[in-house]
């Protein structure tokens, strides 16, 4: 067989030769890995230059539009109270324009009566005699005549 020292040798010779290459391909990888860190540091940096005015905008940003969410709340609910009130107004107004419709159909009523009558010949005027007392079996009878 041949010698153990030999074997020995040669894998100490391959381990030495693999641990050689690992350090060439590690040597790259721990540069970029180094690369990536510093920027890495610069981005936090920046954050934390940029996050605490950011998030202070932010914040007054969202109290900004709540103060507008309860003025427009506000207009709304102002809205609805005028446009109650019109509608209300509205409705008072129809009513009087309907009285004043009645009113009016009852001084045209009138006042066609009293052209009528002023118009009318001074004849059937004195002509007027007052209605008859009539007894209850003549009231009883022109009743029955109307029903039938």
């Amino acid at each position: 067989m041949i010698d153990p020292l030999f074997w020995l040798g040669l894998s100490l010779l391959l381990v030495s030769f693999s641990l050689f290459a690992v350090l060439l391909v590690t040597i790259p990888t721990l540069q970029e890995v180094g690369r990536a860190a510093r920027s890495a540091e610069k981005l936090f940096d920046t954050l934390n230059r940029e996050f605490p005015p950011t998030l202070e905008a932010i914040r007054l940003t969202g109290k900004e539009v709540g103060e507008l969410t309860d003025d427009l709340n506000q207009g709304i609910s102002n809205a609805t109270g005028v446009v109650q009130q019109v509608d209300r107004g509205l409705v008072i107004a129809k009513q009087q324009v309907q009285q004043v419709q009645q009113s009016s159909f009852g001084l045209v009523a009138g006042a066609k009566a009293a052209w009528k009558v002023w118009r009318a010949p001074r004849a059937d005027i004195l002509n007027y005699s007052p209605p008859k007392n009539y007894s209850a079996e003549e009231l009883k009878s022109n009743r029955d005549r109307q029903i039938d």
